[in-house]
């Protein structure tokens, strides 16, 4: 394999929030290679949350300053330092973000805890898709999998979006985005990191349906899709590799 599981892991969420920031600041010209130093002042950031302000104060009585800024910090800095906390306190108070899902100044200037600040950055833009701003792939194929166990459970999209917002007030749909998954490939990619298991009893991962599957001898039934050339799992709240998850779950791999 090209990447160790943890290591994909993360590739693939920092490869999907770079294609979402790009689309949403183009100057910024981010990539996954460059993720980190395009981030580490902490300006980018900080005219995220100003952004996501801006969208949720057209749809709902929320009042909240702007998140200052010192735009000309440099890497390393006080000022980036400075960016970076004012860019986390306002997550803590303006959105009330789970700590869990937050991060420390280190985490990103240090590189001490990578996973934390992209699970922070995933957790913003569900926030933001909630006041109709872009939201990235992960996170459209979160909720078209809410919608699937909706379905299943007999309840309206409506029931679903009012059991996934944390108030009684509206908010904006987000313009529409096309999640697109090619099933047949995700079915045959499956089926290779299956067959990588040599035991005489292979770890079980039976189909469902389409991008559906029941997993181990305890049958959990888990959701999974195609991005780009990772093959995700949806985990709780999250996301994981299926090369990561099958390393923590199939007996021959743990």
């Amino acid at each position: 394999r090209p990447f160790k599981s943890f290591e994909e892991y993360l590739y693939a969420m920092k490869e999907d929030l770079a294609e979402w920031l790009n689309g949403l600041y183009p100057d910024l010209y981010i990539t996954v290679d460059n993720f980190w130093a395009r981030l580490d002042t902490g300006v980018a950031l900080c005219q995220h949350a100003n952004n996501v302000r801006d969208f949720a104060q057209r749809y709902v009585q929320w009042r909240q300053a702007n998140v200052k800024c010192f735009n000309s910090a440099k890497q390393g800095t006080f000022f980036a330092r400075d960016n970076v906390s004012n860019f986390i306190s306002w997550c803590r108070q303006a959105l009330h973000i789970l700590e869990c899902l937050l991060f420390e100044t280190d985490d990103l200037i240090l590189l001490k805890n990578e996973k934390n600040v992209i699970l922070c950055l995933l957790e913003l833009a569900r926030q933001g898709a909630k006041f109709g701003m872009p939201a990235p792939m992960l996170v459209l194929m979160e909720r078209e999998i809410d919608k699937e166990i909706a379905r299943t459970n007999g309840q309206s999209e409506e029931e679903v979006l009012e059991s996934g917002s944390e108030s009684d007030c509206e908010v904006a749909q987000a313009k529409a985005q096309i999640v697109t998954n090619d099933l047949k490939s995700l079915d045959d990619m499956v089926r290779v990191e299956i067959q990588m298991c040599k035991c005489p009893t292979q770890f079980p991962m039976i189909r469902v349906s389409e991008g559906k599957y029941r997993i181990g001898d305890t049958k959990v039934l888990i959701f999974v899709r195609l991005l780009r050339k990772h093959v995700m799992v949806r985990v709780g709240g999250g996301w994981d590799t299926l090369a990561h998850y099958l390393d923590k779950h199939d007996p021959c791999r743990c």
